[in-house]
C-alpha cells in the first residue's frame, strides 16, 4: 500500500499552491492538504497530527516546512519521509525578525495590501512571462487569509526554533527543493539543509524562485514522485 502524503502550504498560502502536485501525485498516492492552524509552531504541528494518517509522508513549503520539521520532532515514528521546499532550518536571524515589526505595524494601520508586496517582492520569483501572474495568485491567497492570520504567522516565523538537530537525526528519505532565484530562502540555505540530513537529496531549480510549486510545477511533481518511490537515497535525473 502506498504512503499517504500530507502537504503543508507556506506563509499565508493554502492548498492552491500545490494544485499541480495534487493532480499529479494523487494518481498514485492519497494526498491531503493540511491547513496551518494554531498560535505557535507546536500548535500547528499538533493540529496536523490530529488529522493526518497514522503514518505518512510530509512535504512543506516555507512556514509549512518548519511545521513539517516540528511534526518530525514531535512524532518521528509517524513520519515515513520528509520533503522541505524553500525552507529554513535555523531560527530567524535577529535582523530579519526585527524587520517584521514595521511591516506588522503598517499592516495594522490599513496598509495590508502594501505590506504583502514587501513580503513577496517580485524579485523573489524567477523572471519570466508568468512571474506577475504567479505573484498575483499568492497575493489573492494572502488577502483571503487576512490581517489576523498575517500577524499570527509573522509572529510564529519570528520565533521559529532552530531545527538543525531534528534534521541531523532524520534517517528517513528526505528531499530539499529550492529555486535558484529565491531571495527569501536562497539556494545556499537549501544546500545547508540537505547537508544536515543523512538521506537527503537536493533539487535546485534554475527557473524558479520562492514558489517552485507554481513556477516549475512539473519539475517539483517529478522530484516529489521520485522521493515518494525511493527506498534509498536517489539522484534525480
Amino acid at each position: 500500500m502506498t504512503e499517504s502524503l500530507v502537504l503543508l502550504p507556506g506563509f499565508l498560502a493554502d492548498g492552491r499552491v500545490f494544485a499541480d502536485q495534487i493532480s499529479d501525485l494523487s494518481r498514485s498516492h492519497a494526498v491531503m492538504v493540511a491547513p496551518l492552524i494554531g498560535e505557535s509552531l507546536t500548535e500547528m504541528a499538533d493540529a496536523v497530527l490530529a488529522v493526518a494518517p497514522p503514518k505518512f509522508a510530509v512535504a512543506g513549503h516555507d512556514l509549512g516546512a518548519s511545521v513539517a520539521t516540528e511534526i518530525l520532532r514531535r512524532a518521528p515514528g509517524r513520519v515515513t519521509r520528509i520533503a522541505l521546499l524553500s525552507a529554513s532550518a535555523q531560527a530567524e536571524p535577529p535582523n530579519a525578525a526585527a524587520a517584521r515589526e514595521p511591516r506588522m505595524i503598517k499592516a495594522k494601520t490599513g496598509r495590508y495590501g502594501e505590506v504583502l508586496l514587501e513580503e513577496l517582492p517580485s524579485t523573489a520569483l524567477c523572471e519570466g512571462p508568468y512571474r506577475n501572474a504567479i505573484r498575483d495568485h499568492w497575493l489573492d491567497m494572502a488577502m483571503e487569509a487576512g490581517l489576523e492570520i498575517y500577524l499570527k504567522q509573522s509572529r510564529i516565523l519570528q520565533r521559529r526554533p532552530d531545527h538543525q538537530n531534528v534534521l541531523r537525526r532524520a534517517r528517513i528519505p528526505a528531499l530539499v527543493i529550492g529555486g535558484m532565484a529565491d531571495t527569501i530562502c536562497p539556494p545556499r540555505r537549501q544546500e545547508f539543509i540537505a547537508q544536515l540530513m543523512p538521506r537527503a537529496d537536493l533539487v535546485l531549480i534554475e527557473k524558479a524562485g520562492h514558489l517552485p510549486m507554481l513556477e516549475a510545477p512539473t519539475t517539483v511533481s517529478r522530484a516529489l514522485q521520485t522521493w515518494l518511490e525511493a527506498e534509498a537515497p536517489f539522484v534525480l535525473r
